[in-house]
């Protein structure tokens, strides 16, 4: 059972910066391919941004590109997000999502995930 739990949400000030952490559980971690998604109040959810197996292949919603940064410890089965200059319209429930792999290919569809962590609160309010 694949288990994925996000930490580090909370309120910052517009400008500010927030580094969100998923933990997966699955034994066979190197083989999900894994992304973020958001969900802002009111809003359907989007890709904010994904990572190949091995960690060196990364892509990214236009709208965060240039200030987000997404990374993986294989070691520590844990991806990060690293989230700089944000504004409020980053607001939203942040979800880590998990896909198990054969290749390096990087999907954006919501549908193409497998596994959802429960999602972490990003608030961005002056």
């Amino acid at each position: 059972q694949v288990q994925l739990v996000e930490s580090g949400g909370g309120r910052v000030q517009p400008g500010g910066s927030l580094k969100l952490s998923c933990t997966n559980s699955a034994p066979d971690r190197s083989t999900y391919v894994m992304a973020w998604f958001r969900a802002p109040p009111g809003k359907d959810s989007e890709v904010v941004a994904a990572i190949n197996r091995p960690g060196d292949s990364t892509a990214y919603a236009p709208s965060v590109s240039g200030r987000f940064t997404i990374s993986r410890d294989n070691v520590k089965n844990t991806v990060y997000l690293q989230m700089n200059d944000l504004k409020i319209e980053d607001t939203a429930t942040y979800f880590c999502a998990a896909r198990r792999s054969t290749s390096d290919d990087l999907p954006f569809r919501r549908e193409q995930y497998d596994y959802w962590g429960q999602g972490a609160q990003v608030t961005v309010s002056s």
